[in-house]
């Protein structure tokens, strides 16, 4: 996203964009457990994952990875 933008480009969005998830910041956040140091200095220190849901013409359909960092 920073390349990009720096260059002045921009992904493709069709249609409008559903906007799900609205944080409450008046709610309680969990703890920085990895205390954002994403520096791990040898394998299997620290592993991340994220998840997303993507739109096909089937359904909708989870998309996740989990990976050492």
């Amino acid at each position: 996203e920073r390349l990009m933008g720096e260059l002045g480009l921009h992904g493709a969005q069709r249609g409008k964009v559903k906007r799900t998830t609205i944080a409450d910041p008046q709610a309680d956040r969990p703890d920085d457990l990895v205390g954002r140091h994403f520096c791990p200095n040898a394998p299997n220190m620290l592993w991340v994952a994220d998840f997303t849901y993507v739109s096909t013409w089937s359904g909708w359909v989870c998309v996740a990875f989990v990976t050492d960092a």
